[in-house]
């Protein structure tokens, strides 16, 4: 029998009931290790020891990136729900409440206009705990946005991807988004205005068929996965054993897909340094200190002789 339950008066339960939260602390996937969440979340989810990039969610990410961590929300045009009245083994419109209701999102990507480093920019996030970060028809309309917002102000746009492909369930209205997305990333380079690509871990599918590989400057972060297909339906298609790290952002900078590997705690200063070179503006000044003034001793008159 259960004394706490069963025994001891309500009033008095709940005092000794301590609720602990769900994410108190977080497993490394490379090595296993427990670590507090907090100290995960204030390293900007890295893991401290291993370094392992963990995920981060859009508004942690546009936090990381915009001075003073604000910015200005860009309104996404609406778009049809669940146009296909789509159902497996529950109702598309069903899984777009939880994920709306788990992620506080609209939908999969997030776009924001603020400041970066000083200079004005517009940049979209693609978060993954929403449905696997897939792309379809309000995720496409963000995107597309993204770009008409930083051609009408006139600034650097700067893409999180981190998908799993197309969105079946809006069918082949979901895979028009790449040609639209296209579209947009060449309105963007005839307004001469510069493109910049973050890939994180994972991007897949159709994004890496569109508009995720098409930046100016492709970085991705370390260990992250890239690629169309995943390295186990290529083994399975090719019936061989693929190269160690395959797909891998590393393997992928060595071999030229991407331009550089960039550690996330870099990746705010280098993005910000990339829209200075592209945009042909002026160097960042160092932040002047001010001398403090310090108050004159004066040294008091000897005492006057009778």
């Amino acid at each position: 029998m259960n004394w706490i339950s069963n025994v001891v008066r309500p009033k008095i339960r709940n005092i000794l009931k301590r609720e602990v939260p769900e994410n108190l602390w977080i497993k490394c996937p490379d090595t296993g290790q427990l670590v507090f969440y907090k100290d995960v979340e204030a390293n900007q989810f890295v893991i401290p020891e291993s370094g392992y990039h963990m995920r981060m969610s859009a508004a942690a990410r546009l936090k990381s990136m915009f001075d003073g961590e604000t910015w200005y929300d860009i309104a996404v045009p609406e778009v049809s729900i669940d146009p296909l009245k789509f159902r497996d083994t529950e109702r598309y419109i069903d899984r777009l409440k939880k994920a709306r209701t788990k992620t506080g999102l609209n939908d999969a990507v997030k776009v924001g206009y603020g400041k970066l480093e000083g200079q004005p920019v517009v940049i979209a996030v693609q978060d993954f705990d929403f449905m696997g970060g897939s792309l379809g028809m309000a995720a496409g309309e963000a995107v597309i946005k993204g770009f008409e917002k930083a051609v009408e102000k006139g600034t650097p746009f700067v893409l999180f991807a981190a998908s799993g492909g197309a969105r079946m369930q809006e069918g082949i209205m979901s895979l028009m988004q790449l040609p639209r997305t296209t579209v947009a990333v060449q309105m963007l380079r005839e307004a001469k205005k510069p493109y910049i690509v973050v890939l994180t871990n994972p991007t897949t599918g159709g994004v890496t068929a569109s508009y995720a590989m098409l930046g100016d400057v492709q970085i991705a972060e370390p260990g992250a996965l890239i690629g169309f297909a995943g390295p186990r339906v290529i083994e399975q298609t090719i019936r061989e054993k693929l190269p160690e790290g395959f797909q891998r952002a590393e393997y992928l900078r060595d071999h030229g897909m991407v331009d550089m590997v960039v550690h996330r705690h870099r990746l705010r200063s280098t993005v910000a340094e990339l829209c200075r070179l592209l945009t042909k503006a002026p160097p960042r000044q160092p932040e002047m200190s001010v001398p403090v003034e310090r108050p004159v001793m004066v040294a008091a008159a000897p005492p006057a002789t009778a």
